[in-house]
């Protein structure tokens, strides 16, 4: 995670701040982290809430990230469809996540597997938005 933290430039939060932060998610039965490669030079953020729509539980894939040097090796696709089969083994409807839509190659991968922001129901793109508190 302090490698996703340094790719994007930021020096917060703090190593020993994602390190306590990683140990309460590990403890979390509504948290997972998936590890790729041999050492690990991926990891993907799983988190599961309960929703009204469906009845079951959403999975959010909160964060993938694949070090540089393994880049192209579909690692970051293993990662994604490891996502995709714990969200499916828990009973998920649904998964959603966010990307940056300057992140090309992300979003490639992403629509490859079938993620897509347009909804039938409302006829226009699904939009994240943020307000930091």
């Amino acid at each position: 995670m302090s490698g996703f933290r340094d790719w994007q430039g930021r020096s917060d939060p703090a190593d020993d701040v994602i390190e306590r932060t990683v140990r309460q998610l590990l403890a979390d039965p509504n948290a997972e982290f998936l590890l790729a490669g041999s050492p690990p030079a991926g990891v993907c953020q799983l988190r599961y809430r309960l929703s009204v729509w469906t009845g079951t539980d959403d999975c959010c894939l909160e964060d993938l990230f694949v070090e540089a040097d393994t880049r192209g090796s579909d690692l970051g696709r293993e990662l994604v469809e490891a996502a995709l089969e714990r969200a499916r083994e828990r009973g998920c409807g649904r998964m959603d996540l966010d990307a940056n839509e300057a992140n090309e190659p992300a979003l490639e991968l992403y629509r490859s597997v079938g993620f897509g922001s347009w909804s039938e129901v409302a006829g226009g793109n699904d939009l994240f938005m943020r307000l930091r508190l």
